[in-house]
């Protein structure tokens, strides 16, 4: 029988470890903290077997990230890689959330209502949860198979810590609601986002928990929370939300069959999704047909989450054909018919079954739903019998701002309606809502939370953004990651509203039934709306940055910027920098911390017609450049899409280029070409070793072993992540340099 060494030759060995990754002494320090927390608390025994083998297999880089840090309870809750350590999502981390809220939520509630008896009419929390199962995906934890050691995150589903996060509330006196086991074959498997929102408020709950990792890989998960209005805490309250969830130690629970069998735990009804799915019928404002709208085809994709449970029965109730795509529609958390496995419309990859299906069967949208289905995909023909064409975020947006504008002109029925976006979406919306008559609010911050709060302050103060109204006047909220909010009956954006305003203007525009009289397909009427006010194009840059390491070089970036931002980018001379964390700017004083995190936001402007927007993300690993740029209005759509595309391509690479290099990261523009899905140090290998290596392979015998072995840890389906940087690089060939690079890109095929 081997003799487990003892914790303090263990932690010896992890400082060793520690001390070769080049990360701040604090940084290490924290993690052996954490490190000795769990190879000797009680808490963690079921995980202790797994840390000596990490510690025994020298993982140091695989450790040091997940014990660095207690995953962060963001602006509404926990997501991350499902995993081992305090900054993974595991049932400890869940449970501490839910613990901290439950202890949050009894005292919030009990200051907005001290004489509410919380005996009589206990708190109650509704539960939802998407498809994910924890299975290792990406071989984090290979080793531990390999050693015979039980992983105990194996295996775990959303449902199973929707389960955990009920008995944990049981154990804090908190009653929820979720989905029967064995789910009711009537209501389907599983809740989404958009109708948590919309049940809470249906159900008169008190808050909401949604497990879910939304769009992000299989090996993540989450958990967002939800207060009484559905939707999410804004600072400085989700600080305090935060705090409390900090300052837990125990985390009280008891099992899932005794709280179901103690009364703590009630059904979920179908009655409430049907609730749901009526109150999406509305606002409306189509003309057409009942014939008319059934002749409208929709090939939607699940991208196999839960998007079969409200866009399709949303359309269906609506009264448009909708066929479901079968290759994709299973509710299965690997997303294994999914390229790259990325679940997300903003992808267009995503969505090419759904397109090839659309083709075959000659129908005229093809629409999707991230797992969650709270973000909208759309591809639309070009023209009548046309090819297809992928819509962004912010063209959907557009295209969703120009209905309701041209169908309720003169800012609608109360004369003052009023269209909320996030700074970084379009402003083609603003132009487009103003134009038909509508006041907008354009300078929110990234997350639909801030949408729902001001539905929620125009509801309870009649004010918003230097706006009065009221709840009546809100018409259109967008962010430019596919999320469009159409009715106030729920505080998140929800793809099935969306979907059925996209079908309502894709009839009318058919049957020419504007004042021009001309039928059109959506990408026809959004032409001319670029006809209106000027061609634009945007890009969306990511730079992918993983682990302590990752983080320390976006901060850096960000300081480095905020400090000096630069006079030129590139060719393009800025005109003007604005830093939205700027207590003297128009945000005003930061309010907590969360709100800090949250205007981590840079605003670079290049004239009149071009802006460059930088933040880290709130909920994945990287940071994110926005750029936009608009064509002149009397310049033609077909010349503007040429030279502006071109122009915001070589600001994105211009910006790109020179945000690394402040962090001492320099690389071609060919290797930024690679997907950005894939992490910087991938990009790196890429330019260093990847194309180097295959230039002196193309010879060998196993060459295209070599190169699905050297691409394996770039995520599934490398070679279609590098295919346009290798084409990038090869069209920069001269001379000789030409028939060496184009036999190294048909090697990869």
């Amino acid at each position: 029988m081997t003799t487990e060494p003892p914790v303090a030759t263990l932690l010896a060995r992890a400082t060793a470890g520690f001390s070769r990754l080049a990360v701040r002494e604090e940084t290490r320090a924290q993690a052996l903290v954490h490190l000795a927390r769990w190879l000797t608390e009680p808490a963690f025994a079921p995980y202790q077997p797994a840390v000596r083998a990490m510690i025994r297999r020298e993982r140091w880089d695989l450790l040091l990230d997940s014990f660095y840090q207690v995953l962060p309870f963001g602006t509404g809750g926990r997501r991350g890689p499902v995993g081992i350590g305090p900054n993974r999502y595991n049932p400890w981390t869940l449970g501490a959330s839910v613990q901290g809220h439950a202890i949050w939520l009894t005292a919030r509630v009990r200051t907005a209502d001290p004489g509410r008896d919380l005996v009589a009419r206990p708190l109650r929390v509704v539960l939802a949860y998407d498809v994910r199962r924890y299975l290792d995906a990406n071989g984090a934890y290979a080793l531990l198979a390999e050693d015979g050691v039980a992983n105990p995150c194996m295996g775990l589903s959303s449902r199973d810590f929707a389960e955990l996060a009920a008995g944990v509330y049981a154990a804090n006196g908190v009653r929820t609601v979720i989905l029967p086991r064995p789910v009711s074959p009537d209501l389907g498997t599983f809740v989404s986002t958009p109708e948590l929102s919309f049940a809470i408020r249906h159900l008169a709950a008190d808050a909401g928990l949604n497990i879910s990792a939304s769009h992000n890989p299989p090996d993540d998960n989450g958990g967002k929370f939800y207060n009484a209005l559905g939707g999410q805490e804004v600072p400085p309250e989700d600080e305090r939300m935060a705090q409390e969830v900090d300052r837990v130690g125990d985390v009280a629970i008891i099992p899932f069959e005794e709280a179901t069998r103690r009364g703590f735990v009630a059904p979920y009804s179908p009655a409430v999704h049907d609730a749901y799915v009526a109150t999406n019928q509305s606002p409306s404002f189509t003309h057409a047909s009942a014939a008319e709208k059934a002749g409208l085809h929709v090939v939607f994709t699940a991208l196999h989450g839960t998007g079969d449970t409200t866009v399709v029965e949303v359309l269906r109730a609506a009264g448009y054909r909708v066929t479901l795509e079968p290759t994709q529609a299973s509710h299965d958390g690997s997303f294994p018919n999914v390229p790259f496995r990325a679940p997300n419309p903003e992808v267009r990859a995503s969505m090419a079954a759904g397109v090839a299906l659309a083709e075959r069967l000659s129908a005229d949208l093809v629409m999707a739903c991230d797992p969650d289905a709270d973000r909208i995909g759309l591809w639309a023909r070009s023209s009548p019998g046309g090819e297809f064409r992928f819509f962004s975020g912010n063209e959907i947006g557009v295209l969703c701002a120009e209905h309701v504008g041209r169908n309720a002109p003169n800012g609608g029925p109360t004369g003052r309606g009023i269209v909320m976006k996030t700074e970084v979406t379009t402003d083609l919306i603003r132009r487009v809502a103003e134009h038909w008559g509508y006041r907008t609010v354009n300078h929110l911050m990234v997350g639909f939370k801030y949408i729902g709060d001001g539905i929620h302050q125009l509801e309870a103060t009649g004010q918003f953004a230097g706006l009065s109204g009221n709840v009546a006047d809100f018409a259109l909220g967008v962010e430019e990651s596919h999320g469009v909010l159409v009715t106030t009956a729920m505080r998140d954006k929800d793809a099935a509203g969306a979907a059925r305003w996209l079908a309502e203007m894709a009839v009318d525009e058919a049957a020419g039934r504007y004042s021009d009289g001309v039928a059109r397909t959506l990408t026809g009427a959004l032409e001319a709306i670029w006809a209106r006010h000027g061609y634009v194009h945007n890009e969306l840059v990511s730079t992918v940055m993983r682990g302590a390491a990752g983080k320390a070089t976006i901060d850096a970036i960000q300081a480095s910027l905020r400090a000096d931002p630069p006079a030129r980018v590139g060719e393009f001379a800025v005109t003007s920098f604005a830093d939205r964390a700027d207590p003297a700017g128009p945000l005003g004083p930061i309010r907590s911390g969360t709100d800090a995190a949250s205007r981590d936001v840079l605003v670079f402007q290049f004239g009149d017609d071009a802006r460059a927007i930088l933040r880290p993300s709130g909920t994945e690993p990287k940071n994110k450049i926005y750029i936009e740029c608009f064509g002149r209005k009397d310049e033609a759509i077909a010349a503007a899409r040429v030279r502006v595309a071109g122009v915001a391509r070589e600001l994105a690479l211009a910006f790109t280029g020179g945000m690394l290099a402040r962090v001492g990261i320099v690389l071609p523009a060919w290797a930024l070409r690679v997907s950005d899905l894939v992490a910087i140090e991938q990009k790196r290998d890429f330019a260093e070793v990847f194309v180097p290596g295959l230039c002196g392979r193309l010879d060998a015998p196993d060459v295209q072993a070599w190169i699905d072995g050297a691409l394996r840890a770039y995520g599934k389906d490398g070679r279609g992540l590098v295919r346009d940087a290798l084409a990038a690089w090869a069209a920069e060939a001269v001379g000789d340099e030409r028939a060496l690079r184009a036999r190294a890109v048909a090697a990869l095929g």
